[in-house]
């Protein structure tokens, strides 16, 4: 699949998409102080970039799509703080963020994507700085797998390559940062749902607080550079 054609519709033409995640970006962007200057790579529906500014925090973002980053700083005029780009590629100077997000990102990354953009990060963070992100938690791949009758291709419906788990996001982080936390979250954007998602969220809820668990959990990742 071309994620770049395929997050273009998403985030140009689809963006409410994304207005589920509202709940576990809000809770990141309450782990960031307002004195921090803040990287999220990915924009995606530009919610993250919403709360952080709400919040006071100087939000800088990329992402690979034109359109998206043309949309977003007209929207909540970022200017040149919004920048076409890839994570192993970040156009920003060495030692500019105190913290760089990267919410369900590193999911969709290649082997090479994934170590150029652990490295980018490395990079443009102070010492000390940290990444902050989610992916999902122990995805079965398989199962989220469509076939196109069009071009005769099976992919993921969301893009993605990879699945963590705790020990492997540790692993993976642990090769550039020293690992704070990574450790399995539910998160539930109450005001999406209607009554039947409301009773549905909360029974996941109470199973998830009893060590019961599911689908549609994140793995929550913190670290720091060395």
């Amino acid at each position: 699949m071309e994620q770049d054609k395929f997050w273009d519709f998403q985030q140009i033409e689809l963006p409410e998409s994304f207005l589920g995640s509202r709940a576990r970006l809000a809770w990141l962007a309450r782990l960031l102080m307002k004195e921090e200057k803040v990287l999220n790579i990915g924009v995606g529906g530009g919610i993250f970039e919403e709360v952080a500014l709400k919040r006071g925090i100087e939000v800088y973002s990329v992402d690979p799509s034109e359109k998206t980053i043309i949309l977003i700083r007209d929207k909540l005029g970022l200017g040149d703080r919004a920048q076409v780009g890839r994570g192993e590629k970040l156009p920003f100077p060495d030692r500019k963020f105190n913290a760089v997000v990267v919410a369900e990102v590193l999911e969709h990354l290649s082997d090479e994507a994934l170590e150029g953009t652990l490295r980018e990060i490395y990079r443009v963070l102070v010492p000390g700085g940290r990444i902050i992100g989610t992916v999902p938690n122990e995805e079965d791949l398989a199962s989220q797998y469509i076939f196109c009758p069009h071009c005769n291709q099976r992919f993921h419906r969301w893009g993605h390559v990879r699945a963590f788990d705790s020990l492997l996001m540790r692993d993976t982080l642990g090769r550039y940062f020293d690992v704070d936390t990574a450790k399995v979250r539910l998160f539930v954007s109450w005001k999406m749902l209607n009554w039947k998602g409301k009773i549905s969220a909360f029974i996941k809820l109470v199973l998830f607080s009893i060590g019961v668990h599911g689908r549609d959990e994140n793995l929550v990742f913190i670290a720091f550079k060395r």
